[in-house]
């Protein structure tokens, strides 16, 4: 691979990517350096959120992962401006020719036929209804959703079809669809995971710029259980070595705040994720920065990231069993283990519309 040396253009406040890298598909790699000659970091445009849109030609994506408790996801989105800098969606944004770091939060790709086509796959005679998951890549409740309103016109779909749904995000604009989501969950088609890395208002900043704040999110958590809709709070990624002394601590807060189950997932680094993450810690925490990166090379086998089945999204070793027990003694303590009802799926019916033939019985 041929290298080429580039001068940085622009200032990236409110960014946790500190660099844009060539996705990994490009025979020209880029790399930014300083020859004297650009101008001051104050002279520099702000980089900016840009927006494109797709025409989806399917929008249910299926999965045979035996770590997912789904078969089938909806992505309303491509790239997220939420910018968390673990996210372990970046490395999908070089199948678009575009970078897993800066570009991954500020070139995004909207996907405004996504109810359409949604519709017309339900409405398909052979298939068959589980629950759709949304949000397990990129989070359907980014910014740029209270512009483009595409999660809303999905679960519009989703509850004329009376089709299940898990919801997962760290975006408090899921209240504005209360209406939408409260009669759902009557109906046993809805559940929801919030999900809260840290308690700390600056470490959140920091490592996830664009999210609400910690507490913004424990009052969604409240105001969705108050509407009746289920709510898991999700401490999740367990960044070692910098939130892992918040487990209980994040756990009794999601509790108090209404939640009915909970989850963990450890902190994972794959393909690009790993040298962005190690860049962003360096720069971040460098009193800490070789603890960290040693402990998450314990959870993995000795590697930033190990993707084997069964142990990428727990980990290995002594400190995940550790992390793990704590979890479990402080879950079961809290009633926060208790086995959630399946979501409904025998409710589903494909509602009539204008020219549709009846049924003769």
């Amino acid at each position: 691979m041929t290298q080429r040396a580039i001068r940085p253009t622009y200032r990236t406040p409110g960014r946790a990517a500190r660099t844009n890298p060539e996705n990994r598909f490009d025979r020209l790699q880029s790399e930014a350096v300083d020859d004297g000659w650009q101008k001051q970091d104050n002279d520099m445009p702000v980089l900016r959120t840009e927006v494109s849109t797709e025409v989806a030609r399917s929008i249910i994506t299926r999965n045979t992962s035996p770590d997912l408790s789904f078969d089938r996801s909806i992505n309303p989105y491509r790239g997220c401006e939420h910018g968390c800098i673990y996210c372990f969606a970046r490395p999908s944004h070089a199948y678009l020719g575009l970078s897993p770091g800066l570009d991954f939060e500020t070139k995004l790709i909207a996907r405004p036929n996504a109810a359409a086509q949604l519709e017309k796959e339900l409405s398909a005679a052979s298939y068959i209804p589980r629950t759709i998951a949304i949000g397990t890549n990129t989070d359907a409740y980014q910014p740029i959703e209270k512009t483009y309103e595409i999660m809303r016109e999905i679960l519009g779909v989703l509850r004329d079809f009376n089709h299940p749904v898990g919801i997962v995000t760290k975006g408090t604009l899921i209240e504005r669809d209360l209406d939408i989501l409260a009669p759902m969950a009557e109906k046993g088609l809805v559940r929801v995971g919030i999900s809260i890395t840290t308690l700390d208002r600056e470490t959140s900043r920091a490592m996830e710029p664009r999210v609400p704040p910690p507490a913004a999110r424990l009052r969604t958590i409240r105001r969705l259980t108050q509407a009746g809709i289920p709510v898991r709070v999700m401490v999740s990624p367990i960044v070692p070595a910098l939130t892992d002394h918040e487990l209980e601590a994040i756990l009794v807060a999601g509790k108090e705040a209404g939640a009915v189950a909970a989850s963990s997932i450890v902190l994972r680094l794959p393909r690009e994720v790993s040298g962005l993450f190690r860049d962003w810690v360096t720069q971040t925490y460098p009193d800490r920065a070789d603890r960290i990166m040693a402990r998450v090379q314990e959870l993995h086998g000795g590697k930033d990231y190990d993707p084997a089945f069964g142990t990428r999204m727990t980990g290995q070793g002594a400190w995940a069993d550790l992390m793990r027990k704590r979890f479990n003694l402080c879950a079961k303590r809290l009633g926060l283990d208790q086995p959630q009802p399946s979501l409904r799926c025998d409710l589903f019916s494909r509602p009539v519309r204008i020219g549709d033939q009846l049924d003769l019985l």
